[in-house]
């Protein structure tokens, strides 16, 4: 540790728990943020100001005003430009902390990257929006013995639960199977900031405890919270189920890909399309797209705003559609603006 590390941290190494060698294995650590949205972006921003030495932040979507409310990381231009979260949070990040590696990548985690993304990690901080991607993070958590803290806010209730493998009950072990029928959302709810922020930052303890050499210290317990009402729960997770699909049969049907669908929901009146993996030129796109309606694109993404529909389509072709639930209806207006 430099001199200028000691100076930086020099109230986190005074405090008892951490040190100067729990400051030494922060920055020696790796840790990935899934999701860049309302808890991802506060979790992000409170590990690279803690010295995180390399954080590797991975999200699908791109910035849009609805979001600056609560995703601390961003700025109106980064919605204006519809810029993809992961690379305005690199270079947000980048200028917060130049001392610590910081990768942005803009990708859907799923099954098919999965073990290069999160390869060689120490800890996964989970921001994501549902239960699919929750339940491969932990498939991968459990066979690699990797431990990620599971969050989830909306409205003004949220709740965190650690998950270290071989020590506490894993996801599947709560949640056997995803919530039956529909599910507040933040669209169909809303969220407030405040409970967004103290669901992360809670998030974010636990993982500097791990980070820093103590995951003793991480107690094997819900915890949930509603900001409005003031209440605070912390109750004891139950034991491993005998007859868990993940940690007790490894059965990983979600890394292995078995329950991944080709298009989901976004949660939004949006619909994601991820099943055409294969590069796209999105010069060539704006050119076609241009004649057709409104069209914005940076080297990342474009987005085409025709009057019902938005599409938003990546470099990798993957695609949100936005304006429809209807799996049949974005699958037709991808063919129809972006080809088979």
């Amino acid at each position: 540790m430099t001199s200028g590390d000691r100076e930086r941290y020099s109230r986190q190494i005074l405090f008892p728990g951490i040190g100067e060698a729990g400051q030494e294995r922060l920055l020696a650590s790796h840790a990935v943020v899934a999701g860049c949205g309302a808890l991802g972006s506060l979790q992000a921003m409170s590990l690279a100001r803690a010295g995180v030495g390399h954080l590797t932040i991975i999200d699908r979507d791109y910035v849009e005003p609805g979001n600056l409310q609560r995703q601390f990381l961003f700025e109106e231009s980064d919605a204006a430009d519809a810029v993809p979260k992961a690379v305005a949070a690199e270079r947000r990040l980048t200028h917060v902390n130049s001392g610590i590696r910081v990768t942005g990548i803009v990708a859907d985690l799923d099954p098919s990257n999965a073990e290069e993304l999160l390869d060689g990690v120490d800890l996964i901080l989970d921001g994501t929006d549902n239960f699919e991607t929750r339940y491969l993070i932990n498939d991968y958590a459990v066979s690699h013995l990797v431990p990620w803290i599971y969050g989830a806010a909306v409205g003004s209730y949220g709740l965190i639960m650690p998950v270290i493998p071989g020590r506490t009950s894993c996801l599947r072990c709560i949640y056997p199977h995803p919530p039956a029928g529909a599910q507040p959302t933040c669209e169909t709810a809303g969220v407030l900031n405040a409970l967004t922020g103290v669901i992360a930052s809670l998030q974010v303890a636990e993982a500097i405890k791990i980070l820093s050499g103590h995951p003793e210290c991480v107690a094997a317990r819900i915890t949930t919270v509603d900001v409005w009402s003031g209440a605070i729960r912390q109750v004891e997770q139950p034991a491993c189920d005998a007859e868990c699909p993940a940690c007790a049969q490894r059965d990983f049907a979600y890394l292995s890909g078995a329950r991944r669908a080709p298009i989901s929901l976004c949660g939004r009146n949006a619909v994601q399309i991820h099943e055409r993996a294969r590069p796209i030129d999105l010069a060539e796109l704006k050119k076609r797209l241009l004649p057709l309606g409104e069209v914005r694109a940076n080297p990342f993404a474009l987005r085409f705003l025709q009057t019902t529909f938005e599409i938003t389509v990546f470099a990798d072709g993957r695609a949100i559609i936005k304006g429809t639930t209807d799996p049949g209806v974005a699958r037709s207006l991808y063919a129809r603006y972006v080809g088979h």
